[in-house]
């Protein structure tokens, strides 16, 4: 977990709580890796790395499977945020307030919350350790650590930040600077980034961009913003039809967008952001800002680098339908700190969940799990303060759209599902 607190990624859920086509899957092994019985406090039947919308919506369904007493979650953070309403809350829209909730409130009655953070993981003893050299025991591990933000890996940051016209929506700390930022903008470059890492909700960089552009023309001040979109990338968004129509908007709104430039230094004193072209290796490009939007590199959790569930990356190793783990088939893996080649959403983890839970309950009876993933993921991408595009795809970056409509046109009831249904379905169905 950063120190940001609990978060999750992208808010649309998929409608119809998560049904996903069943499938079969065979494996190769079910030998499961059982240990004894430790005493009460010190094992637990199921256990829950991360607090997040992986950690809790699982430990929910685990408490109905094994009872009460049974599932611990391990989180560290004392408040839970539903990330998801940042963007709103970067562009004015909604109250940081309105995202956060103290943890104990969200953690399901009867499970165990253990306050502390998770140090080691030793899947061959089917044990953790915990701060201060507590071994905690299980018999199934779910590991939901979400994903680290690292704005030190960007040159004069995170001190940059206590300058003035620079915000960015990823932080508790930062995200009300956006929202200042923007208030304060006069005139000249206005510059949103993507980092070169995979990213939460990976439409979040450019929806800033779109509120801002609609701020200013509310205000007055459009024809003084000079709106850049400086991108790792080499496409506005991975889904080809949603990129079509995104292209579309940024032409009508006059928007530049810079692709291949990765953002490697903030010289906040001087209103400078420094960035590489990663099609010419060290050649950088210096530009002034009136207003700046930092996404952060990201990547797995410290813990899980060089660990023994993790890939050569550090991102937890599973099958990409089952989410069971490809060495240890007593643990599972949820959410941003996997290897499932998706975004990074809490739709995603909406779907997972639902498939998790067939995966463990055949496990635990000895069978072959037979729920698949298809990659479901969605991200709402907002156009405005009343607009979003709703995009939803599967593995192959292709639409797996809910509704009987064009869900690439910007629509305004897409926005109330966004702003006002997301997060109420988020508090009283998915945790629960």
């Amino acid at each position: 977990m950063s120190a940001i607190g609990v978060a999750s990624s992208c808010s649309c859920l998929r409608p119809g709580v998560w049904l996903l086509k069943p499938g079969t899957q065979m494996m190769n092994s079910f030998s499961l890796h059982t240990a004894a019985r430790c005493a009460a406090k010190d094992y637990y039947e199921v256990l829950v790395l991360g607090g997040g919308a992986g950690g809790i919506s699982m430990s929910a369904r685990m408490k109905r499977k094994v009872g009460a007493g049974n599932v611990a979650v391990v989180e560290p953070s004392k408040t839970h945020y539903y990330q998801p309403l940042w963007t709103l809350v970067g562009g004015g829209a909604k109250q940081l307030a309105a995202s956060a909730r103290p943890t104990g409130s969200v953690m399901p009655k009867g499970v165990e919350w253990i306050k502390s953070r998770v140090t080691a993981l030793d899947p061959d003893k089917n044990c953790v350790w915990l701060e201060n050299d507590t071994k905690i025991s299980y018999k199934y591990l779910i590991i939901a650590l979400g994903i680290s933000l690292h704005y030190e890996k960007i040159k004069g940051l995170p001190e940059g930040f206590h300058h003035p016209k620079i915000g960015s929506n990823y932080s508790v700390h930062t995200v009300e600077k956006t929202w200042k930022a923007l208030q304060d903008f006069k005139e000249g470059n206005a510059i949103f980034t993507f980092p070169n890492t995979p990213v939460k909700c990976a439409g979040a960089p450019q929806k800033i961009m779109y509120l801002s552009e609609a701020y200013w023309r509310k205000t007055g001040k459009r024809s003084k913003a000079n709106i850049m979109f400086n991108t790792s990338l080499g496409v506005i968004f991975g889904v080809k039809k949603y990129a079509d129509a995104l292209l579309e908007i940024i032409k009508e709104r006059n928007i530049a967008v810079n692709y291949k430039h990765n953002l490697v230094e903030v010289r906040a004193d001087k209103q400078e952001a420094v960035f590489e072209n990663l099609d010419k290796p060290g050649v950088t490009e210096v530009h002034q800002y009136e207003m700046l939007h930092v996404t952060p590199p990201m990547g797995p959790p410290d813990v899980l680098i060089n660990s023994p569930v993790s890939d050569e990356i550090g991102w937890v190793d599973v099958d990409k339908e089952t989410l069971q783990h490809r060495k240890y088939p007593n643990v599972f893996g949820i959410g941003d700190c996997t290897n499932l080649p998706t975004s990074k959403t809490a739709a995603a983890v909406a779907a997972q969940s639902g498939v998790l839970d067939k995966t463990i309950s055949l496990v635990m009876k000895n069978q072959l799990p037979t729920k698949k993933y298809d990659g479901y993921t969605s991200c709402p991408l907002v156009t405005g303060y009343n607009k979003v595009i709703l995009a939803e795809f599967d593995y192959d970056a292709q639409p797996l759209e809910t509704f009987p409509i064009d869900q690439s046109k910007e629509r305004v009831t897409m926005y109330h599902m966004k702003a006002d249904m997301m997060p109420f379905l988020y508090w009283n169905a998915l945790l629960k």
